[in-house]
C-alpha cells in the first residue's frame, strides 16, 4: 500500500491522505500538484508534501483523481517557509497555500471560467473532442463552473482539458484582467538654446518673412511663453497659431523649434541616458559602503534617509552587484499599481533580468514569472512586487529590499495569513542565506528600535540629492484665521496666497486631506438626525457628484435626502470635508486652472491612478487634492507646495501608533514638495498647531517624535516592548457576541492575567451586519510566543466546542501593526 500526504487549500489544520498506485508512489516527489476528491463531491487542486506506505488509521485513505505536474511546482525550502508563516501567523498550512500560489494552480470544481473569444481562431488546433465540446458549451452563455464541465463530459478528469484551453488562450479563470498601462506621451515645443540669444531671435524672424504662417507660430508661442512659464504644448500652439503640423514641423527642421515629451522617471538625473547604473554622489556612496560594510556582522541593515536624498540609486547600485554575482533580488514595495515610474527606470537599467509579480497581472503572467523564478531563469533575476512576491520560489536569494518599510500596506488583513510582509521578508532572506536592505524616511519604530539596540545595523542619509533644502514647513492656527475672518471655505488666506504664488510661477500644487466624498456627515438642522449606514455603525458619507449617501465600509447606498428622515425638516447641513468637496471649491478659487482630484473614488478604473499620475507629470493638472495615496514616494519635479488641509483628523484616532502614522503621513507627503533646486513650501492648517508631532514635523526632528514616543510605549507596555495579538470575534448576533466574548476574554484572562485587554468593541462595532468584539493580549518579550500562543489555540478549540458558541468567527492577528 503506498500514500501520499497533501495540503489543500482550505483552512483545516492537518494534511490528509490519499492511497496511490506503486507507478505513482516512485513518480510523484513532494511540490507536486494532484487533483483529489474531498468532502461529498468536490475535486480539490492538492499539494503532495510526502509519500510514505504508512496507513492513516482514524479514516479510509480515498484514491487520487490524477497527477497534475511533471516536475514540483514548489521546492522544498519554499515549503519550509510555508510551514513557519502558518506557524508563527496563527494560520493553516492550507491558507498559506492558497495565498501563495497563483490562481491557475488552484483549479477546483466551483472555479469559474470565462470564454474569450466568439470563434476559434484559425490557427489554433483543437484535437481533442472534449475541448470542443467544453467550448461549445458557452453557447449563450459567459462564464462556465468546472463542476458543470464535469457533469456536461460525465467524467472526474476534466483540469487537464481545462488546462490546455487556458493554455491556449481561448477562455480565462474569473480574474480581473490586468494589460501594461501605457502613458499617452504628449508633445511639447521649446525655442532651441541657440536661438534665446535677441540678435538671433531677429534674424529667424527676418528669415520667416515669405513664409507667414510659420512666422506667426514663432511669434504666438512668444505671446504665450510670456503669459505663463509652463510647458508648451505643441497642439495648444498650432491651436492658438490656427497653424497646421507641418507648419511645426518646417520649423523644428529649420532647428528653431525642439519638440520634446515630458515623462518623468522616480530620480531623474541630467547627463546622458544609457543604461548604466548612475554614479552616486558622495554621500549615496558613503551609504553604499557603509551598507556593504554592515552586511559583514549584520543581516538586516536600515537605511534611513530623507525624502528625495536617493535612496533608489542606492538599491540600483547595490542590487545591480549582488546580479553580477548571478544571485536572485527581490524588491518589496508596498504598492505596486503606484510604481509604473520605478518600473521603468528598473527596467532601464537591468532590461530583461526584472520580472514583475502582484494580483493585477493575468494568471498566465503569474504562472509564467513563478516558473521562471523557479527554474532560475535569466529574466527572473530581479523581482519586483508587492508583498505576495514573498511566497515565489526562490532558491537563490541574494538580497532583499523592503521600499518604503514603514508602511502599513504591507500588512496582510484579510484572508489568513495575516502576516507582515516586512518581517516575513527577513525570515525568508534568513533561511536563504540573504542580506536585507529596509528603506524609509521616516522608519517605523519597532525597525529603528531595533536598529538603535544592534539588531540590525543603520546607515543614515541626511541630505537631500543634489544638496537641495529640505522644504519649509510652516503651522498654520485654523482657529486663529477664523476668529479673525482670514479663512475662505477650508483655505486660509496664507494657503491661497501661496497656491497663488505657486501658479503664477508655472509650478505646481499638491493639497493633502485624508477623507474622501464630500462630506462625512450629513445634520439635520432641526433635530440633528444624521442617516446611518443600516449594516455598519457609521454614518454615511455624501458624495456629491455621484449625488449619494455612501457607506464607505460595505458600499451601501441611497440617493441624497431632500428633507430630513426622522422629522421631515429640509434644513439639511454638512459636517466635515472629504478630497471632493475641496475639489470643488478650487475650481471657485482657481477657475482658470486645472484641478485633479486622486483618491479611491477616481482611480477605480483600470488605469485610474497611473492616468491622473502621468497627467500630472505632463503638467496638465495644476493643483492635485488627494487622499494618503500621494504620500507613497512618488517624484514630481515641479511640485513646489504642499498644503495639508486639516492634520487634525490622523492625531486624534483611538490607536496607540496614532501619533506615529500621523507624523509619517505628513513628512511624507511633505516630501513629496521641493524636489529640484528651488526649495519647497509646506503649509500644515491645524486646529492645534501646538501639538507635539506638529512641531516635530515643522522641523523635521524625526529623532524627537522616535524617543518621546518610545518612553510612552515603554510606559504603557506597548510594541517594540512587547508582542501583540489581537484576537477579533465576529456575529450577527448582538447578544451572542457579547457572551462569547466574555468567555473568550475570562478563559485567557485565567491563563495571562492582566495581560489581557478587553473584550472591547472597536471604533466601529459592526460591519456588514457583524458585531465585533476585540481581545488583545500582550506579551512581554522575555515570555515565550510559541507557549503562549499554543495556550490560545487551546482556548479557542474549548471555545470551539462549545455548541452555542460555534457559529462565532475567530480571527487571530499576530503582530497587530
Amino acid at each position: 500500500m503506498y500514500f501520499v500526504d497533501v495540503i489543500l487549500p482550505i483552512p483545516v489544520e492537518k494534511a490528509f491522505t490519499y492511497s496511490i498506485s506503486e507507478a505513482e508512489y516512485s513518480f510523484i516527489k513532494p511540490g507536486m500538484r494532484l487533483a483529489v476528491p474531498f468532502g461529498k463531491n468536490k475535486i480539490y487542486t492538492s499539494l503532495a508534501i510526502r509519500v510514505h506506505q504508512e496507513e492513516p488509521r482514524i479514516y479510509e485513505a480515498k484514491e487520487i483523481e490524477q497527477i497534475l505536474d511533471e516536475t514540483p511546482v514548489i521546492n522544498p525550502e519554499q515549503l519550509n517557509y510555508w510551514k513557519w508563516m502558518a506557524t508563527y501567523y496563527m494560520a493553516t498550512l492550507g491558507e498559506v497555500m492558497r495565498a501563495a500560489l497563483p490562481g491557475a494552480f488552484l483549479l477546483e470544481s466551483e472555479t469559474i471560467i470565462k470564454r474569450l473569444v466568439q470563434t476559434i481562431p484559425e490557427d489554433i488546433e483543437l484535437e481533442d473532442e472534449e475541448a470542443l465540446a467544453i467550448l461549445q458549451a458557452f453557447e449563450g452563455r459567459t462564464v462556465l463552473r468546472i463542476s458543470e464541465v464535469m457533469q456536461l463530459l460525465d467524467r472526474k478528469k476534466v483540469l487537464p482539458i481545462i488546462n490546455t484551453i487556458i493554455d491556449k488562450g481561448l477562455v480565462a479563470l474569473d480574474q480581473e484582467i490586468y494589460e501594461a498601462y501605457r502613458p499617452k506621451l504628449v508633445k511639447y515645443v521649446r525655442l532651441a538654446d541657440s536661438y534665446k540669444v535677441e540678435d538671433k531671435m531677429h534674424e529667424a524672424l527676418d528669415e520667416l518673412d515669405r513664409a507667414p504662417k510659420q512666422r506667426e507660430l514663432l511669434l504666438t508661442y512668444f505671446s504665450l511663453q510670456a503669459r505663463s512659464k509652463k510647458p508648451l504644448k505643441a497642439k495648444e500652439l498650432q491651436a492658438q497659431a490656427q497653424a497646421s503640423s507641418a507648419q511645426l514641423k518646417a520649423l523644428v527642421d529649420k532647428g528653431i523649434f525642439e519638440l520634446f515629451e515630458l515623462r518623468q522617471d522616480r530620480i531623474s538625473y541630467k547627463g546622458a541616458d544609457d543604461t548604466q547604473v548612475k554614479n552616486l554622489n558622495d554621500a549615496q556612496s558613503a551609504a553604499l559602503a557603509a551598507i556593504n560594510a554592515s552586511f559583514e556582522q549584520h543581516d538586516v541593515c536600515l537605511l534611513h534617509g530623507v525624502t528625495a536624498s536617493g535612496k533608489t540609486e542606492v538599491y540600483v547600485n547595490l542590487i545591480k552587484s549582488y546580479l553580477d554575482e548571478g544571485k536572485q533580488v527581490l524588491y518589496l514595495l508596498p504598492e505596486i499599481a503606484l510604481t509604473t515610474q520605478l518600473v521603468s527606470r528598473l527596467q532601464e537599467y537591468f532590461g530583461n533580468k526584472l520580472s514583475v509579480y502582484h494580483s493585477k497581472y493575468t494568471v498566465h503572467e503569474r504562472v509564467e514569472v513563478w516558473n521562471n523564478v523557479l527554474n532560475k531563469q535569466d529574466k527572473a533575476q530581479l523581482i519586483l512586487g508587492a508583498r505576495s512576491a514573498l511566497f515565489l520560489p526562490f532558491s537563490n536569494l541574494g538580497l532583499v529590499v523592503v521600499d518604503e518599510e514603514h508602511e502599513n500596506s504591507y500588512k496582510q488583513y484579510d484572508p489568513a495569513p495575516r502576516y507582515q510582509a516586512r518581517d516575513a521578508a527577513i525570515v525568508l532572506a534568513y533561511q536563504q542565506g540573504a542580506k536585507v536592505l529596509l528603506g524609509s524616511a521616516t522608519p517605523s519604530l519597532e525597525t529603528y528600535y531595533n536598529a538603535s539596540v544592534g539588531k540590525y545595523a543603520l546607515v543614515e542619509l541626511k541630505q537631500r540629492y543634489g544638496n537641495i533644502l529640505m522644504p519649509e514647513n510652516t503651522i498654520i492656527d485654523i482657529q486663529d484665521r477664523h476668529r479673525k475672518k482670514k479663512m475662505n471655505g477650508h483655505f486660509s488666506e496664507d494657503l491661497i496666497l501661496a497656491i497663488q504664488e505657486a501658479l503664477q510661477e508655472g509650478e505646481q500644487v499638491i493639497l493633502f486631506q485624508n477623507r474622501r466624498g464630500y462630506s462625512p456627515v450629513l445634520e439635520c438642522k432641526t433635530c440633528g438626525h444624521a442617516p446611518q449606514c443600516p449594516n455598519c455603525d457609521v454614518s454615511l458619507t455624501y458624495h456629491k457628484h455621484r449625488g449619494q449617501l455612501r457607506c464607505h465600509y460595505c458600499g451601501y447606498h441611497i440617493a441624497m435626502l431632500e428633507k430630513c428622515m426622522a422629522c421631515g425638516s429640509i434644513e439639511l447641513d454638512t459636517k466635515g470635508f472629504g478630497t471632493e468637496q475641496v475639489e470643488g471649491e478650487l475650481r471657485q478659487l482657481f477657475p482658470d486652472h486645472n484641478i485633479g482630484r486622486m483618491d479611491s473614488d477616481t482611480t477605480r478604473g483600470k488605469f485610474g491612478f497611473e492616468k491622473i499620475i502621468t497627467a500630472f507629470e505632463q503638467g496638465e493638472i495644476d493643483i492635485l487634492v488627494g487622499t494618503q495615496m500621494l504620500t507613497k514616494g512618488l517624484d514630481f519635479r515641479n511640485v513646489t507646495l504642499v498644503g495639508i488641509l486639516n492634520a487634525d483628523n490622523m492625531l486624534n484616532i483611538p490607536d496607540f501608533r496614532a501619533h506615529e502614522r500621523s507624523f509619517q503621513l505628513i513628512q511624507q507627503v511633505s516630501g513629496r514638495a521641493g524636489r529640484t533646486q528651488k526649495r519647497g513650501k509646506v503649509l500644515i492648517q491645524s486646529y492645534n498647531p501646538h501639538h507635539q508631532i506638529l512641531q516635530q514635523v515643522s522641523v523635521n526632528d524625526y529623532e524627537a517624535m522616535y524617543h518621546e514616543q518610545l518612553e510612552e510605549r515603554h510606559i504603557y507596555k506597548y510594541p517594540p516592548f512587547c508582542r501583540l495579538i489581537k484576537i477579533t470575534l465576529k456575529h450577527r448576533d448582538f447578544q451572542k457576541i457579547e457572551e462569547a466574548s466574555i468567555w473568550m476574554g475570562q478563559a485567557l484572562k485565567n491563563v495571562f492575567q492582566e495581560q489581557i485587554l478587553g473584550p472591547e468593541p472597536p471604533p466601529i462595532s459592526r460591519i456588514r451586519n457583524e458585531y465585533h468584539r476585540n481581545i488583545l493580549v500582550k506579551i512581554p518579550r522575555k515570555q515565550s510566543l510559541e507557549k503562549t500562543k499554543k495556550a490560545i489555540l487551546k482556548v479557542r478549540t474549548t471555545f470551539s466546542s462549545i455548541a452555542q458558541f460555534r457559529s462565532v468567527k475567530i480571527m487571530l492577528n499576530v503582530d497587530n501593526y
